[in-house]
């Protein structure tokens, strides 16, 4: 046969097999789509959640390795010798550090800003940028942060420091590690170090070798050991910058990567059961394209492109479907260290692509090599009917059972064909898993979303009235602040308030912590009153009140949010992960970030410092709380002195006891706060818009795949039927009703459902159980046990039944088609 020819015959047989075989088309096509789109997203938010962190890092040189250490236990000559330990590639420091709370004079007070005292900006490691004005260059001039919100002290403007003293801002400065809030001579910090503080030096250190987390831990623990005992005062590792840049992001990746890998293996399955499934339909189809000439290399390459065709179509579709899934998702990691926006990168979609249709092409390579292997007269004289007194066995088997003949014949039909039979089984087992691991994340999402702020358990919340500090806001009502979800966080700069949802008011700027009380000033409210009208109110059951201010912990670079809580402790707690929550003075309760950060454990003493007070607080407990990226303390409002006496919390909240209508409750407690100058509003619970995201996104993917697993039963039940239509007309010839049809069709693929979801729910569990803690470690917190078994007999057993649905639903179709075939039709077709 001449090579035009064969193209032209070759050529109509694709399009005859495409055209013609329109669910193995649609099927084929929707299972590409589904693994391409799920591989897109992901893709495209890995290189998202690290290229634009990672260039900028390398770009200014960023420091692996952030320590401070104690100027009063390590000279300065100590701390530098530092740099010649085996490892270092290099250093920078040792600078001095201190803390301060300056004013500005429009924007108000500042949050405490840790300055580091550098002669410029350069240096062989942590090269600052400068984004606005020029660098220090006398002792009473300060670089601020840039993200710090331009108007709040613009660059010329003055700021007050406490005791007396001003500071003129001459421009904004970032640094990509965070190694300081803001920067000024090395002579202006050590003239404006406070005698109460501790003198601190900072030492950047570049390593070589791959930076992870364990090399890291190894070379911080070189830094201290060439250090004077306990020198090391605290450090900060690039991963903890990487880490806020990538959060929001690389939360998403674990879960889209197990959809992505499940969307691929049914492909995988799906497409080697529909070209094996053309390859027994079309046995003498196959045999005379080879009578006149075709090569066994033709026919072949006829069947893997029947799959390709439709394959291509759906990675295309898939392509433009990832990229509008990935596109709003991308918008929450934009800006990110001078990122101004970010899109899907060509190579994500042409690699992923070219990838799926390589797996396509593998996928239908061995089904069509079988047709090529096909002898000519054998493949022209069998046809597509199976081999002779395949399946019997089963047959008799089911005969005896105590069923229905109609339901018995369809029992034992999956093993005439077992290939197919298996594909089908495939497909219900990815599909049920999918569901399975699809409904268990919803669950733990909202455990996790119930779990993520205990103030949402309060019923009321009560707010102090009267005017806001100079500079500040005054605090939103209830539910109108941003939920907080796993990795939804947004990394804050210094003067930035992190999120406010329920129960968490707005931070106090600096000199309003625990040694002054939250507040400028005493409060226009009287906490007294305001706590004995909450207790007199009918109907209360409990209250506690929450204090908020940012201020530094030793060792820590930047502001740490502190929360102090009065009255009943144990009701403001958070999910607690290791340890207890706080049960009194001198305790404090940290989130799993905030101890991988700073290295401490649960037992070890923190200090917390503000307007120069220092207070000592033993961690005895690890929340999960992913407030101001996971650098959140929680304490008692007794460990600091007085406190209490200072004027009404920032915030109550307030249970009732059962039956207590809110409305009423509110209704009677505003009358008697209203001449006190407070209000109560009925607490409300956020979404997390992250929650609802993934939820959104499990949805719509389980429902591809469960709709692809569907269509794969349903693609193995159209060829079973019209293999076998002319034995239907012999059934039908015998008496056998529409009713009893539809039964023995259903009855074919209820087993196969059955097996195929028993087998399901234990590996949808299992990637349930490998896939939530990544989700966690990618928003830098463990997660409690309840957040992960939630998997219970209620939600099981219809889980267990979800694959008998799938293989259901998706022989319906053939089942009718076959119930409403004319008798005389079926018998005349062979």
């Amino acid at each position: 046969m001449s090579a035009r020819f064969a193209g032209s015959v070759l050529g109509r047989v694709v399009r005859s097999g495409v055209g013609r075989r329109r669910v193995q088309t649609l099927v084929v096509a929707l299972a590409t789509l589904m693994a391409v789109a799920s591989a897109v997203v992901a893709g495209s938010l890995v290189v998202a959640s690290s290229a634009p962190f990672d260039h900028a890092f390398a770009r200014a040189h960023g420091a692996h390795l952030t320590a401070q250490i104690d100027a009063g236990k390590a000279s300065a000559a100590q701390a530098a010798a530092t740099a010649h330990l085996p490892g270092v590639a290099a250093s920078a420091g040792p600078f001095p550090v201190t803390v301060l709370s300056p004013t500005a004079q429009r924007g108000g007070p500042l949050p405490e800003l840790t300055v580091a005292g550098r002669s410029s900006p350069g240096g062989p490691v942590d090269r600052l940028e400068v984004t606005a004005g020029r660098w220090p260059s006398a002792g009473n001039e300060i670089m601020l942060p840039a993200d710090l919100p331009p108007d709040v002290a613009e660059t010329g403007s003055t700021l007050t420091l406490p005791g007396g003293g001003t500071l003129t801002v001459v421009g904004r400065a970032r640094s990509v590690t965070g190694s300081a809030d803001a920067w000024m001579t090395p002579a202006g910090v050590v003239a404006l170090r406070s005698a109460k503080a501790p003198g601190t030096a900072e030492m950047l250190y570049r390593f070589s070798g791959s930076p992870t987390k364990s090399r890291l831990a190894a070379d911080r623990a070189k830094v201290a050991a060439a250090l004077p005992k306990s020198a090391l005062a605290g450090t900060r590792s690039y991963l903890d910058a990487k880490y806020v840049a990538d959060r929001e992001a690389a939360t998403f990746v674990p879960f889209l990567m197990a959809f992505g890998a499940l969307g691929l293996g049914m492909s995988v399955i799906v497409v080697a059961g529909v070209v094996g499934g053309m390859v027994g339909a079309n046995l003498r189809r196959i045999g005379i394209l080879k009578a006149i000439g075709c090569t066994p290399a033709e026919v072949v390459r006829a069947y893997v492109a029947q799959a390709l065709v439709p394959a291509a179509a759906g990675t295309v579709l898939g392509v433009v479907l990832g990229n509008l899934i990935a596109y709003p998702l991308l918008g929450d990691v934009q800006q990110v260290y001078g990122t101004t926006g970010l899109s899907v990168a060509w190579w994500v979609d042409a690699a992923v692509a070219a990838g799926a249709l390589l797996v396509v092409a593998v996928a239908a390579l061995v089904p069509a090599l079988r047709a090529g292997r096909l002898r000519t007269v054998e493949a022209i004289a069998v046809g597509r009917a199976p081999g002779t007194g395949r399946g019997r066995w089963a047959q008799r088997f089911a005969g005896r059972l105590p069923l229905p003949r109609a339901v018995t014949l369809g029992l034992g039909t999956p093993f005439a064909r077992p290939v197919r039979s298996a594909s089908m089984l495939a497909a219900v087992l990815f599909g049920t898993a999918a569901a399975t691991f699809a409904i268990g994340l919803a669950a733990s999402l909202n455990t996790i979303g119930a779990a993520r702020d205990p103030a949402a358990r309060a019923a009321v919340s009560v707010m102090g009235g009267g005017p806001a500090p100079q500079g500040q806001e005054q605090a939103p009502p209830q539910g109108q602040g941003p939920a907080q979800g796993p990795g939804q966080a947004s990394p804050q700069g210094p003067g930035q308030a992190p999120p406010q949802g329920p129960g968490q008011a707005p931070p106090q700027g600096p000199g309003q912590g625990p040694g002054q009380g939250p507040g400028q000033g005493p409060s226009p409210v009287d906490g007294a009153k305001v706590e004995a009208a909450i207790a007199a109110q009918p109907g209360t059951a409990s209250y506690y009140g929450v204090r908020r201010t940012q201020v530094t912990v030793t060792g820590v670079v930047g502001g740490v949010d502190l929360q102090l809580y009065q009255h009943d402790l144990r009701a403001g707690a958070y999910e607690i992960i290791a340890g207890h929550w706080i049960t009194g003075p001198g305790q404090a309760v940290v989130p799993t970030h905030f101890l991988d950060a700073t290295g401490h454990r649960i037992g070890d003493t923190i200090t917390v410092l503000d307007q120069g007070a220092a207070v000592r607080l033993r961690i005895v407990g690890e929340a999960f709380d992913l407030e101001n990226d996971g650098m959140h303390v929680h304490a008692a409002a007794s460990s600091f002195a007085g406190i209490e006496k200072q004027g009404a919390a920032d915030e109550y909240l307030v249970r009732l006891k059962p039956g207590v209508s809110t409305a009423s409750y509110l209704s009677g407690l505003n009358s008697a706060l209203k001449p006190l100058g407070a209000q109560a509003t009925a607490a409300a619970d956020d979404v997390s818009s992250t929650i609802v995201v993934l939820d959104s996104l499990a949805g719509l993917l389980t429902l591809m795949l469960v709709t692809v697993a569907g269509l794969g039963v349903l693609n193995a039940v159209v060829l079973d039927t019209r293999e076998r239509v002319h034995d239907l007309g012999v059934c039908k010839a015998i008496g056998m009703s529409p009713r009893q049809t539809v039964a023995m069709v259903l009855a074919s693929v209820a087993g196969l459902g059955a097996a195929g979801g028993l087998a399901g729910l234990p590996a949808g569990v299992a990637l349930h159980h490998l896939v939530l803690p990544l989700m966690g470690d990618a928003a830098g917190t463990r997660l409690t046990a309840p957040m992960v078994g939630v998997y219970r007999v209620p939600l099981v057993v219809p889980l267990a039944l979800g694959g008998i649905v799938i293989a259901v639903l998706g022989a319906l179709l053939p089942a009718g088609w076959a119930a409403k075939a004319r008798t005389a039709t079926a018998l005349r077709t062979e």
